[in-house]
């Protein structure tokens, strides 16, 4: 139940920060802009974004996998995931415009990227085995998002919104189903 409670409540936050940040950058589109470009190197907002939004989503899913580390392991594998690409964001900004290509700071958050997008549609097929077929697709669609999000194109923001939205929302169903075991 805490798990599952603590997970809500930073998505919440998530997603009501963005909300409320993403009409302070100039030109900023949920449709066209990743959510790292929110605190791009150099943008108004940028420690406010990295130590006020994506290091309490990071640490918040950290407490999150230790919780539920015994009875759904790979729940706490998909917690971690997440939290170690949001913690990372938080600590190594990316460049202005998200390249693909950057300095070290973006290179590193680029590697936490991976682990959240990769390692977490890995972590929500694992949790298909035992709690059914919509954590495979969502896994999949994760992985597919991770490789998407390579190549510069007009929906970036939309498609990693729907690996969010996946790897969110699976954590949550996750932490919820085992909600009795912890």
């Amino acid at each position: 139940m805490l798990a599952t409670v603590v997970t809500a409540i930073a998505t919440i936050y998530l997603f009501a920060s963005l909300v409320v940040l993403a009409p302070k950058k100039a030109g900023y589109s949920h449709i066209k802009h990743t959510i790292s470009e929110i605190g791009e190197i150099g943008a108004h907002n940028q420690r406010f974004v990295a130590f006020g939004l994506f290091l309490p989503v990071g640490i918040s899913l950290l407490i999150v996998a230790y919780i539920i580390n015994t009875a759904a392991p790979a729940a706490a594998t998909l917690a971690l995931c997440i939290a170690i690409g949001y913690i990372g964001a938080a600590v190594f900004p990316c460049d202005a415009g998200a390249p693909l290509y950057g300095t070290v700071s973006h290179t590193l958050h680029f590697f936490a990227g991976a682990v959240e997008y990769i390692g977490g549609g890995i972590a929500l097929m694992r949790l298909a085995e035992s709690l059914g077929e919509p954590f495979e697709t969502a896994g999949y669609i994760v992985i597919g998002v991770a490789i998407a999000l390579s190549f510069p194109h007009p929906v970036r923001g939309l498609i990693q919104r729907i690996a969010e939205i996946c790897l969110f929302g699976g954590l949550a169903l996750a932490a919820w189903q085992v909600g009795g075991a912890v």
